[in-house]
C-alpha cells in the first residue's frame, strides 16, 4: 500500500511519527508491503514555497493508495490569496473525499466517558455551510457592506444520496440503526432535501432502523443517552459539531480516529487540532492519529480486497486499547506518565508480541 505522508503543523509531525512507528511494527507482521513517501504542507510549505498546499501535491495524491495527513493550524494561516490554503478542505473537495467518518467509543478501564457509547458519525464533507467549498469559483460568503455579511449554503441530491448510502451500508455491518440529524423545521428546502434523500435510500435497506432528530435536540440526546445511537448521518456543519461532542463524551477528543474517504482514495486525519502550545514537547496524545491510520488500513482492505490490511487495523486498535490501560505509557492528558514516543513504542511492542 503506497501512502503519502504529510506531517503538517503543531503536534502533527509528532503524532504522525508515532503512527509511523506503529505501522513499522505492523508491516512485516501482516505483510502489508507499505511504501511511505513524505511531502511538506502547512507552515513548512508556506515558508519554502509561499503556499500551504502546492497544487502538485494534491494532484500527486491521486496516484497513492492513501494519505496520512497531520494536524493543521488553519486559524493561523494567512488569507488564501497570500498562500494560506485550507489543506483539509482542499483534499475533501479536490479529491472528492466526501465521507468524513468519525467513530466515538467509550473504552473500559479508563474511567473516562459515558458508559455504552459506541457510535459512528458519517459526515458529508464537500458542501454545506462551508464557504470555501460550495462554489465552482470564488467563495460562498460575501460582505455587502461594512455592516452586512451573507453566507450561502449548498446542498445537493448527489452528495446527500451518497453519504446516506455509506451510512446505511455501515449500519448493516454494525447494529442496524441510522439516525439522520437535520434542522428541517427551519431549513425547509436544504435539510428537507437531505431528509428526502435519506428516506429514499432507507427503502433499499429494510433491515436497518431509521429515525431523524433535530440537531439541537440531538445534542441533548447525545449527552443524556449516547448508548442509543449507532450510525449518525448528517450534513457537513452539524457533523463537525456533534462529532466533537461525541468524542468528548467518549472520554477525549484525542481518543477518536477519523478518516476522509471517497470512492477511490482515503486520508487518515486525527479528529483534533494542531495544539501548537505543546508542539515539540513529546507529550501529545497520538491515539487519534494511530486509530485514524488503522481506519485507513481497514478502508484499504475493502477497496483493494486485501484482508491482511483489515487484520492489521483490528490488531492496531486492540493494541491501542491495551496500551491505554497502562499508566506508565498513557500521555499526561489522559492521566498517565508516558509520552508520545513511549505510547507509540508500547503499541508497537504489543503488535510485535
Amino acid at each position: 500500500m503506497k501512502l503519502m505522508v504529510l506531517p503538517a503543523d503543531g503536534i502533527g509531525p509528532e503524532i504522525v511519527a508515532a503512527a509511523e512507528t506503529v505501522l513499522a511494527a505492523a508491516d512485516p507482521k501482516f505483510g502489508l508491503k507499505l511504501d511511505l513517501e513524505h511531502e511538506v504542507v502547512g507552515f513548512e510549505s508556506l515558508e519554502k514555497h509561499g503556499i500551504t498546499l502546492r497544487p502538485e501535491i494534491l494532484e500527486r495524491a491521486k496516484t497513492f493508495d492513501g494519505v496520512i495527513l497531520g494536524t493543521q493550524s488553519h486559524a493561523d494561516y494567512p488569507p488564501p490569496a497570500e498562500g494560506g490554503v485550507n489543506i483539509s478542505a482542499s483534499f475533501r473537495v479536490g479529491l472528492d473525499l466526501y465521507a468524513n467518518v468519525r467513530p466515538a467509543r467509550t473504552r473500559e478501564g479508563l474511567g473516562l466517558g459515558k458508559p455504552g457509547l459506541d457510535l459512528v458519525i458519517m459526515r458529508e464533507a464537500t458542501e454545506g455551510f462551508y464557504p470555501d467549498r460550495n462554489c465552482f469559483k470564488g467563495w460562498g460568503e460575501v460582505m455587502l457592506s461594512p455592516d452586512m455579511a451573507i453566507s450561502t449554503r449548498k446542498i445537493t441530491r448527489h452528495c446527500c444520496d451518497r453519504i446516506a448510502r455509506r451510512g446505511f451500508e455501515l449500519a448493516q455491518r454494525r447494529s442496524k440503526k441510522v439516525t439522520a440529524v437535520h434542522k428541517a423545521n427551519s431549513f425547509h428546502m436544504t435539510d428537507g432535501l437531505f431528509l428526502e434523500c435519506v428516506d429514499i435510500v432507507a427503502k433499499e435497506f429494510p433491515d436497518v432502523e431509521v429515525e431523524d432528530i433535530l440537531v439541537d435536540a440531538m445534542t441533548a440526546h447525545l449527552v443524556r443517552h449516547p448508548e442509543r445511537f449507532d450510525v449518525i448521518v448528517t450534513t457537513n456543519f452539524y457533523g463537525d459539531i456533534i462529532s466533537d461532542l461525541a468524542s468528548e463524551l467518549s472520554g477525549s477528543l484525542g481518543l477518536a480516529g477519523s478518516m476522509m474517504a471517497g470512492d477511490d482514495l482515503c486520508a487518515a486525519q486525527a479528529q483534533h487540532g494542531s495544539a501548537p502550545d505543546i508542539a515539540g514537547q513529546n507529550i501529545a496524545n497520538p491515539v487519534s492519529m494511530i486509530l485514524s491510520v488503522a481506519m485507513l488500513l481497514d478502508w484499504g482492505a475493502k477497496r483493494y480486497e486485501r484482508p491482511e490490511l483489515a487484520e492489521a487495523a483490528a490488531a492496531i486498535e486492540a493494541a491501542v486499547d491495551a496500551a491505554l490501560l497502562d499508566d506508565a505509557v498513557r500521555t499526561p492528558d489522559l492521566g498517565g506518565n508516558g509520552s508520545t514516543t513511549v505510547f507509540a513504542a508500547a503499541v508497537a511492542e504489543r503488535l510485535e508480541g
